[in-house]
């Protein structure tokens, strides 16, 4: 599913500079380094999703039509543009040494090897892989070391022929040699590896890692031999599909399908995908999987669809446009006679949809990815850590947790690590070096950064962010919403009625605009009904949640639902006044002045927080909108941009043109490793400019690397595990990025296709994906046992 994320691995070799100063960064609290903060235990934990069954029970034969946001660019993973498509497929057709287990753990796999283990240690690591001795290519030839050599050859960095995307671990490796006969592999590392079980997967045969041409080029769209339960057929770009087919030399447990076909669907099209029964398993946004679980219900029998044409009708709606349509005046009897022709037409085609979705069922768990605010450390307030720490303490990350996870029925709690997610042995909530949810705490941290409401106070006594000030930025917003004919807009244009009590025009300098009795800015009929809310966007959220609790009409007037606004629909952790009871009063001049934005020097304190706009990214805008309500309670101001998602990521976060933005990283078995560019401390390259590797935050310290680098260098696990735990205590202080939420994975599948769905933390068993096998006659339905 097309996702806001960045996947592990694209960063080149990493240059070996000296660092440049010595400094560790101050700790205010360093509770997650204490075993007396480990909340392992506590962490929720959601399970795969995928329908197991029994090899026994599960046909034989068969095509599974797995639906890919696109065609991978390359067949290659160890390319700088390989993605999830190429991920999936080198999955099925090549050896992975060690795959995950549900949660997480990387695991021998037997269809390969027979053992791998740490032989030695002294004078250098050494490492033995005895190998299956039925694993062979389907070609016939015996997997072996000479491909183990051309691998490791091939990406440990010193041939800069070979255009690769990774070196890490490769890089340590001395030397690979036969060991006892031909089924052992030796390996011997020049410096200590701890994540050693990270490598060779997936192994390429030597006919792709031999030579420039064949790594660079060659393995890009075909694959000249292969070893798993399937093997290549085709690569149809003009189809957009890949096809597997069950591989006859493969050894191990015999594949229950004929067919795996990966076929390019967007996200946009992958309800009409399923309604067209044109794939068996794809990922599926909210919308989609809501769908699909009314279907099931059949809740929208002889009912006004959930979504749709015609969901936005109510009662009072629908009997508005039968008087218009049998009304005296023909020509608006004649127009909505026709609209209401075409709502029927369209209502009915839904409704023959959602039949067609029955015959799928939404498997649900979290994805191996989490999604952070990251906070732009490089220039600009965010380049003090107070701010950057103020920040974080004005986020309640379980308000944003059940904002995400809560409509979705699935359980969670906000993360506390940059280096595990729930469910890994590694995890232990860290956040505690950092503090939860305290706006005193915030507001005193700004305070000691010189942010204050005085400073917000120009030489000449005005006060930044006034009309003055702000005058460009109103008309850069007001040319981008040009057009849109926004609610805001037609209240303000509503013959100056839009006023508050004092028979001036609220503005947004203010923060203060009148919502009336339906739900938005403007004025109701009931001037006594009249409330103030802080800002467009919180009037709107207002509305959004009085319409969910179905207490607003769907057309947003108070015939179809007459509403009034009492302490119950206020919403906790929302800005103040936002959803105030009737009959409160307006805040004075004097406390509206008190809440106003921070400033330094007649500068106010106000954040660029750039998100996607793309129609994938609903969720990463209205948890974006949801923090800057929060932190608007402590005057912090923020300018929403909205990019484009191509050029999201290249034009904005790694460029650093953001102050917060927020995306998902995926989960790693091996953080050492996978972790260590990420937040490594950015370094000037000899061009002047800065050298970030994957740290688009901008944020690191010289203690956090040093961590890094003793952990991926300790073979002793439990120790590994320490270092790793204090690493991420002092990436939580730091405070570059705050994990917010592990991602949901919304996944839909054939009722009877079994061993496939929301995987979660585990690797796929492709082997065992299939159909549900039928019931002999006369066999129980529910069987005991």
């Amino acid at each position: 599913m097309s996702h806001v994320g960045v996947p592990r691995g694209t960063s080149r070799k990493r240059r070996s500079l000296a660092l440049l100063t010595t400094g560790v960064l101050t700790l205010p609290v360093l509770a997650g380094c204490s075993a007396d903060h480990d909340d392992t235990a506590a962490a929720t934990v959601v399970p795969q999703d995928i329908a197991p069954a029994a090899r026994a029970r599960v046909a034989d034969g068969g095509t599974v039509t797995w639906a890919v946001d696109a065609l991978p660019a390359t067949l290659n993973a160890f390319q700088a543009d390989a993605d999830a498509a190429t991920t999936r497929i080198t999955g099925a057709v090549l050896p992975t040494l060690f795959p995950l287990d549900a949660r997480g753990r990387p695991q021998l796999n037997p269809d390969y090897l027979e053992s791998a283990k740490v032989v030695s240690t002294e004078p250098r690591q050494v490492v033995l892989y005895r190998l299956n001795q039925q694993a062979v290519w389907s070609d016939g030839r015996e997997i072996g070391a000479p491909d183990f050599v051309a691998q490791w050859r091939a990406l440990s960095g010193k041939d800069s022929a070979f255009w690769t995307a990774r070196n890490a671990g490769y890089d340590r490796i001395e030397k690979i040699e036969r060991g006892a006969d031909d089924l052992e592999v030796k390996v011997t590392f020049a410096k200590p590896y701890a994540d050693w079980r990270s490598l060779f997967s997936p192994l390429y045969p030597k006919q792709v890692t031999g030579s420039p041409d064949a790594f660079n080029d060659g393995a890009r769209t075909t694959l000249k031999a292969t070893a798993g339960p399937f093997r290549l057929r085709t690569v149809d770009k003009k189809a957009g599909s890949v096809t597997l087919v069950r591989n006859p030399r493969w050894w191990g447990s015999r594949a229950k399908l004929d067919e795996l076909v990966f076929t390019a669907v967007a996200p946009k099209d992958r309800a009409e995908a399923l309604t067209e029964g044109a794939v068996d398993i794809a990922d599926v946004d909210p919308a989609v999987a809501r769908r699909i679980t009314e279907a099931a219900r059949g809740t929208t029998a002889g009912a006004p669809p959930a979504a749709g044409s015609g969901a936005e009708l109510t009662p009072a709606a629908a009997l508005r446009s039968w008087a218009l349509a049998h009304g005296s005046d023909e020509d608006a009897a004649e127009e909505a006679r026709a609209d209401r022709a075409e709502k029927a037409e369209a209502a009915e085609a839904y409704a023959a949809e959602q039949k067609d979705l029955r015959a799928y069922v939404v498997r649900k768990s979290l994805e191996p990815a989490y999604t952070q605010l990251a906070l732009n450390g490089e220039s600009g307030p965010l380049a003090d850590d107070r701010v950057r720490r103020a920040v974080a303490r004005a986020l309640d990350r379980r308000q944003l947790v059940d904002l995400v996870l809560g409509p979705l029925g699935l359980p969670a709690q906000p993360l506390g690590s940059h280096l595990a997610l729930a469910g890994q042995p590694a995890y232990t909530d860290g956040s505690g070096a950092l503090g939860g949810q305290d706006t005193e705490k915030a507001q005193a941290l700004l305070a000691a950064a010189g942010w204050t409401r005085e400073g917000a106070a120009k030489t000449d006594g005005t006060k930044a962010g006034s009309e003055s000030d702000h005058q460009k930025e109103k008309d850069k917003e007001k040319e981008q919403d040009k057009g849109k004919g926004t609610e805001q807009e037609k209240g303000k244009e509503d013959d100056g009625r839009n006023r508050d009590t004092a028979g001036r025009e609220p503005s947004k300098d203010d923060g203060l605009y009148i919502v009336g009795d339906d739900g938005k800015p403007g004025e109701s009929r009931d001037p006594a009904r009249h409330v103030i809310a802080p800002a467009p966007a919180a009037a709107l959220q207002g509305e959004a949640l009085l319409r969910q609790a179905g207490r607003l009409g769907g057309t947003g007037t108070s015939e179809d639902a007459p509403l009034r606004i009492t302490a119950q629909d206020r919403q906790p952790g929302g800005a103040a006044g936002a959803y105030a009871p009737v009959g409160t009063a307006a805040p004075s001049p004097a406390a509206d002045a008190a809440r106003g934005p921070l400033g330094k020097n007649g500068k106010p304190l106000t954040l660029r927080f750039v998100l996607p706009s793309g129609p994938g990214s609903e969720t990463l805008r209205t948890v974006g909108d949801r923090i800057a309500s929060m932190l608007d309670t402590i005057g912090i101001r923020t300018v929403i941009t909205k990019v484009s998602d191509d050029s999201y990521f290249k034009d904005h976060v790694a460029s650093g043109d953001y102050d917060l933005a927020l995306y998902s990283w995926p989960a790693t078995a091996y953080p050492a490793t996978d972790d260590r560019p990420v937040f490594a401390k950015p370094v000037p390259a000899s061009d002047g400019s800065l050298l970030v590797e994957q740290n688009y935050t901008r944020v690191g310290t010289d203690h956090i690397d040093q961590l890094f680098d003793e952990a991926v260098s300790t073979l002793d696990e439990d120790a590994a595990q320490r270092l790793m735990k204090q690493a991420d205590a002092r990436i939580w202080a730091a405070a570059g990025s705050i994990p917010l939420y592990q991602r949901p994975q919304l996944v839909a599948t054939g009722r009877t296709l079994v061993n496939a769905g929301a995987f979660g933390l585990g690797t796929p068993h492709y082997q065992d994906i299939g159909f549900k096998a039928p019931q002999s006659a006369g066999a129980p339905a529910h069987p005991k046992n």
